[in-house]
């Protein structure tokens, strides 16, 4: 989902989050904490991006939510990475991402709001922000950022929904 080899123009640079009010009231949970990423349930491919260069999730089931993606350049993949949003011991919703099938990477979330969350971990190298946002019914930014080389660069990743079952 986030190669940071590739560039992306910055006019989509910036994602505005609304920061999400407590799910509990007096104890109870009074909102499913998967709200804010359950939309992004299907298939998304990347503009501009390869026929087959996708991230598909699952939808929320058993205290998760599965995804993968996969980088196609020339028809050979290039890169893939597993996905998850899970809750934390908390309860907390968190991204969880293995780029290349590496060991996993936990960013918690840090806002919410109506088809759109922000994640976060500080103690990570690159990146410490992944960022995902609805634009309208049928779009996705999805946005990586954090320090690199001593500056706050970010990568953006404009994405349409499309069917699962397009071009392999």
């Amino acid at each position: 989902m986030f190669p940071a080899s590739r560039q992306w123009p910055a006019a989509l640079a910036s994602a505005t989050l609304l920061v999400v009010t407590s799910p509990t009231l007096h104890g109870q949970v009074t909102a499913d904490p998967f709200t804010p990423v359950a939309w992004l349930a299907g298939c998304w491919q990347l503009d501009g991006g390869e026929a087959g260069t996708v991230e598909q999730w699952m939808a929320p089931a058993g205290g998760a939510m599965l995804g993968m993606s996969r980088t196609l350049q020339r028809g050979q993949l290039r890169e893939f990475e597993f996905m998850q949003f899970q809750l934390d011991a908390s309860g907390k919703l968190s991204f969880v991402a293995q780029p290349q099938g590496r060991p996993p990477t936990a960013f918690a979330l840090a806002a919410a709001g109506e088809r759109q969350a922000r994640f976060s971990n500080p103690q990570h190298d690159f990146p410490q922000t992944v960022i995902y946002q609805a634009v309208g019914n049928d779009r996705l930014l999805a946005r990586i950022e954090g320090p690199r080389n001593g500056e706050l660069r970010g990568i953006d990743f404009p994405m349409k929904r499309i069917a699962c079952d397009g071009p392999r």
